[in-house]
């Protein structure tokens, strides 16, 4: 798969899994393993990204005498998710046609 629209989809799953409820790390990977499965260098990567584009915002609490992280979706980052969804019906139709082998002239 692209690099990019890999990169794209990822991000969407992240804000996905936590436009319901903040969310820490271990539990998002948990989350996510029924569709993808990330490694926590790569998610740590993604949430730095998105954090970067204002699509979540981090705070830290304590939890059983330790700091942790927890991810919160913006109003940009559910935004990202709307625009996922519009766009994907133009992404059936292209696989679609790729899948169904274009436009053959015989």
């Amino acid at each position: 798969m692209d690099v990019q629209m890999k990169r794209g989809l990822l991000d969407v799953c992240v804000l996905a899994a936590i436009k319901d409820e903040d969310s820490y790390g271990y539990k998002i990977i948990k989350d996510l393993k029924p569709c993808i499965e990330l490694s926590e260098s790569t998610l740590y990567t993604i949430l730095k990204r998105l954090e970067a584009a204002e699509m979540l915002t981090v705070r830290s609490a304590e939890h059983d005498g330790r700091l942790r992280k927890y991810y919160h979706i913006t109003r940009a980052g559910l935004r990202r998710i709307e625009e996922f969804r519009e766009d994907w019906q133009e992404i059936v139709t292209i696989y679609q046609f790729v899948t169904k082998g274009g436009n053959r002239y015989e």
